[in-house]
């Protein structure tokens, strides 16, 4: 019996040892929960301070698309419920009503409105053939003002003869005449010009305020209502202008168009004052820099008097500006160092910094009492909606968890913030994302993720991405190399006819700082990026092999084919001189001319629709590849404009090729020696 008792026990205490183990193991993040995430936007509290609506997003699994609903709760985040069907929401002036977007009849997004009251008749007041957005309440709640592309008859066209009756002939081609006629995520916009509408409150038919050959941007109404601001550039040259607007005042009953004002240069964003006595708005005298932020002006209605009030604040203003309550300043959101915080610019002139935190805070809306909601999201806080006092901004309170179900258990990746010091002593800030499971006496892979733009800043912000490379057993670096928003007009101007050059030496020298800390396998680096991250993950592999496998996603690899075929014509001012003055600078910053140099295995993903750098991009470097047997795929994505994530399964398809193609090309470990 001994011998049977004693195997007895051993196998019992087998079996309590591998539970203890097992109950150890964390629970990670897996792909698949994505596909649980929600999202919140726009939170808004109603006039009286009582209420809070926001929009709340979802994916639809069965049809592969993101939806959106809005949802309401009390001030204080009780009594929180789903309300109605649709997203961006906005209160009426006494807050008996709001106005909404959604799916409509006959078809596609209408504007409605929703009584508040315990009926909650809900009216749709529109049936037009165009989406109308930015939608903005007249003062006396009588009207709903509206954005919406008009179309437009072709400059000319032909009708040729013969066409024998029922016959079918190949559909005509388009006339294109404009020098922007095509918009990422849009198609084709030579057909259109977006202008101002406004429409009973009550339901009627809408009716347009701007004319003439020139979009226009979202309306805000003046205090009694009479016109709206908006800034537009309604000039015979507009068409070739670079960094140029002006601001604008339409009566809503004449339809009679007052140009505000003059400068050279931007001015935009107009936000009149409550009491009617001013107008501020965001502007910049014009510059050939590649970036220069936007300062905040005051002006009369009648323009005059205008002058900067935010002195020498230089950081990038997020988001609308909202005047203060008491009328004496406006409250705007600003990026700063990978962070975004609440601030406010007296009306006497300078700015001061209201809330503090390493998170991406977005106020929204600001009661008349002083209360602020908004959204706020970190580096493990996917984003909820929030509200604070202006007398007590360090009190934030979290009124929603939308995402603690999904995230219930889940143990996420330490995110870690570093400085280093690059060439010309510029300090660079990055951050990195560890495994879950972190031991730092091991080795391990490492990501290298690099953001587009170029201006653009990487932040504290919730990154399911990332976090699911970690959870896969990556490191994950990410930095905002010199070219990024957030520290200043200077050091994002610092890659002007630059771009790719030192911003890539920004970048090795974060992979330099993470080698340093001793748990990175420096035989198993890779590197990716889209559009931006594109350009230089494709301008890294032909500048160095240090790392193991690319995807160059979404880029630009040539720049002489690039400019004339993007989106945007102003590309062509990024550079000294046109291409065919002297094509030199623009071959020197072309990823295309350094392929020969190229060993390192790399990809290419790219949307098939992608009108902002097209997909021709990826195939000349694709092309280039194969050419020199550099191992190399082509990954072309369905239903994706710019970027290959906009599809929720586009999203997942690009977290697994990704890591299908780093493992496929990963290499034996590094061998240490003791």
């Amino acid at each position: 019996m001994l011998p049977y008792r004693r195997t007895a026990f051993t196998l019992l205490a087998v079996l309590l040892t591998a539970g203890a183990v097992q109950a150890q193991e964390i629970r990670k993040l897996s792909l698949e929960q994505y596909l649980d995430m929600e999202s919140v936007s726009n939170p808004q509290i109603s006039p009286d301070g009582t209420q809070i609506i926001y929009t709340r997003g979802w994916i639809d699994r069965m049809n592969d698309r993101r939806e959106s609903s809005i949802w309401i709760m009390n001030a204080d985040g009780s009594k929180h419920r789903f309300l109605v069907d649709g997203s961006n929401a906005v209160w009426s002036p006494d807050g008996t009503r709001i106005a909404y977007t959604a799916r409509g009849e006959p078809e596609g997004t209408q504007i409605f409105v929703r009584w508040m009251d315990a009926e909650g008749a809900t009216t749709q007041i529109t049936r037009v053939d165009q989406s109308p957005g930015n939608l903005a309440w007249s003062p006396d709640g009588t009207m709903i003002a509206f954005t919406m592309n008009v179309p437009e008859e072709p400059a000319f066209t032909v009708n040729p003869p013969g066409r024998p009756k029922g016959a079918r002939w190949t559909e005509g081609p388009r006339v294109v005449t404009r020098a922007d006629y095509r918009q990422d995520r849009v198609g084709f916009t030579d057909g259109y010009w977006r202008h101002l509408f406004v429409v009973p409150a009550e339901g009627g038919t809408p009716r347009q305020v701007t004319d003439g050959d020139w979009n226009h941007s979202a309306g805000a109404w003046s205090a009694d209502g009479s016109e709206l601001y908006f800034s537009s550039l309604r000039s015979e040259d507009a068409e070739l202008a670079w960094r140029e607007s002006e601001i604008y005042a339409v009566n809503v009953t004449s339809g009679a168009i007052r140009q505000v004002t003059s400068r050279r240069g931007i001015d935009t964003g107009p936000v009149p004052s409550p009491d009617g006595r001013w107008i501020a708005y965001r502007g910049v005298d014009w510059n050939e820099d590649s970036y220069r932020n936007l300062g905040i002006y005051l002006m009369r209605p009648d323009g005059s008097g205008a002058r900067l009030i935010s002195g020498d604040f230089d950081r990038q203003i997020t988001g609308r500006m909202q005047w203060a309550p008491d009328g004496s300043g406006l409250y705007f959101t600003a990026n700063d160092a990978g962070t975004r915080n609440l601030h406010f610019v007296s009306r006497d002139g300078g700015v001061r910094r209201v809330t503090e935190g390493k998170h991406l805070l977005v106020a929204t809306s600001i009661s008349k009492d002083g209360v602020v909601v908004g959204t706020r999201s970190a580096p493990h806080e996917p984003g909820d909606v929030v509200r604070f006092r202006l007398d007590r901004p360090g009190d934030v309170q979290q009124l929603t968890h939308v995402n603690d179900d999904v995230l219930a258990g889940v143990t996420l990746g330490e995110v870690e913030e570093i400085w280093y010091e690059s060439v010309d002593g510029l300090r660079i800030q990055g951050w990195i994302v560890k495994p879950p499971d972190f031991d730092p006496s091991k080795k391990y892979p490492l990501i290298l993720s690099i953001h587009g733009g170029p201006h653009s800043m990487y932040h504290v912000g919730f990154n399911f991405g990332w976090q699911d490379h970690a959870a896969n057993g990556y490191v994950v670096l990410y930095t905002n190399p010199r070219g990024s928003t957030g520290y200043g007009s200077a050091f994002a101007n610092e890659i002007e006819h630059a771009y790719p050059g030192k911003d890539y030496d920004d970048l090795m020298k974060g992979v330099d700082e993470v080698l340093a800390r001793g748990y990175i396998d420096e035989r198993n680096m890779f590197v990716y990026g889209c559009s931006g991250g594109g350009v230089l993950t494709s301008w890294i592999v032909g500048h160095t092999d240090r790392f193991a496998a690319a995807s160059a996603n979404c880029p630009v690899t040539n720049w002489l084919s690039f400019v004339g075929t993007t989106d945007g014509i102003s590309w062509y001012r990024n550079f000294e001189k046109y291409p065919w003055e002297d094509p030199s600078e623009h071959l020197r910053r072309s990823p295309l001319m350094y392929v020969g140099n190229v060993k390192t295995p790399t990809m290419l993903m790219t949307g098939e629709n992608d009108l902002r750098t097209p997909i021709s991009q990826t195939e000349e470097f694709y092309a280039a590849l194969k050419v020199l047997g550099v191992e190399t795929a082509m990954i072309r994505f369905k239903n994706e404009w710019h970027g290959t994530s906009r599809t929720p399964s586009n999203f997942l398809r690009t977290q697994l090729f990704l890591r299908k193609w780093f493992r496929k090309h990963a290499r034996p470990p590094s061998v240490t020696q003791d």
